[in-house]
């Protein structure tokens, strides 16, 4: 019986079946020795991957401001050079 579910599981349906239910089952004695919850790992990846985008999307509006305060200076220093090599010749 090699159907396509049973080629997308990886085995039979039951076999994968039995092996989800102790490797869960293993997993779950394991985070409650550790004391976690379900809902704690839940909040922790959601946390992650708000903490994730403040930091780039964060660090993008810093540099978007340190462009402006470099431009501030670069630009006007660059314009007065280039007036000034002009004006020679």
């Amino acid at each position: 019986m090699s159907g396509p579910v049973t080629r997308f599981l990886g085995g039979s349906p039951l076999s994968v079946l039995l092996k989800l239910a102790l490797l869960s089952l293993a997993v779950g004695i394991l985070l409650s020795w550790l004391n976690l919850q379900p809902l704690d790992l839940v909040e922790w990846i959601v946390d992650l991957v708000r903490d994730a985008w403040s930091m780039v999307f964060g660090s993008l509006g810093r540099a978007a401001e340190y462009f402006v305060l470099g431009a501030v200076i670069v630009v006007p220093i660059f314009l007065i050079s280039r007036l000034m090599k002009s004006g020679r010749g």
